[in-house]
């Protein structure tokens, strides 16, 4: 029987480091793919000085939504929230200040 063989696809791949934008780096707002019609939402890039858990705090209150805080080795802080939130996110950001719409980068499909 002849094994598998599946495809690693890295999301963050094209996260490299020509991120700057006017000293500003950017924020990357993805959605991935799960099993079926169900995806989930990660933002990565978020300065280092802001208070990531609070912020997915207000993600989860304000989106009716499930998340969590994960820690990637190579972005450092990753929010992960459940469902296609990445309109809902740049909104979010922008409307508190927390990054200007031109730092905000939205991928996915």
């Amino acid at each position: 029987m002849a094994s598998l063989q599946f495809n690693n696809f890295d999301a963050f791949e094209d996260a490299g480091a020509g991120d700057k934008a006017g000293g500003e780096e950017k924020v990357h707002v993805r959605v991935q793919q799960r099993n079926g019609r169900k995806c989930i939402t990660t933002v990565a890039g978020l300065a280092d000085d802001l208070d990531v858990k609070r912020i997915c705090k207000a993600f989860k209150k304000n989106f009716s939504c499930n998340g969590a805080v994960q820690k990637d080795e190579d972005v450092g802080e990753v929010i992960q929230l459940s469902g296609d939130q990445r309109t809902n996110v740049k909104a979010f950001l922008v409307d508190q200040q927390i990054c200007h719409a031109e730092s905000i980068v939205l991928h996915g499909f």
